[in-house]
């Protein structure tokens, strides 16, 4: 099992700027790819930013430019750095992990509240 429990959710005005922080525990070592997600009220769970094991990013074309994406194997977080938010950005923020067997591990998600 993997245990994911994210961090750094909260409120900011358009322009500013959030770091969420994913905390990984339990059988990580088959963990290839990492993600976040996110979920804004009353649409689907999307892709923001993915990581690999050898630390390959891609990110969505929303937050290309925008988001960072990176990873600290000492400390086993993923974190994503948030710049320039928007309104749009608001939504659930939840930490991925895929393993080798293609199992997929969620934390219970941080939410991002961004106002204009």
């Amino acid at each position: 099992q993997v245990q994911l429990v994210e961090s750094g959710g909260g409120s900011v005005q358009a322009g500013g700027s959030l770091r969420l922080s994913c905390a990984a525990s339990g059988s990580i070592f088959g963990i290839n790819t990492w993600g976040w997600y996110r979920q804004a009220p009353g649409k689907q769970r999307e892709l923001v930013a993915t990581i690999t094991s050898g630390g390959t990013t891609n990110s969505a074309d929303s937050v290309k430019g925008r988001f960072t994406v990176s990873r600290d194997n000492a400390m086993n977080t993923v974190d994503l750095q948030m710049n320039s938010l928007k309104p749009e950005d608001t939504a659930v923020y939840y930490c991925n992990a895929r393993n080798i067997f293609r199992r997929e591990y969620w934390g219970k998600g941080t939410l991002v509240t961004v106002s204009s």
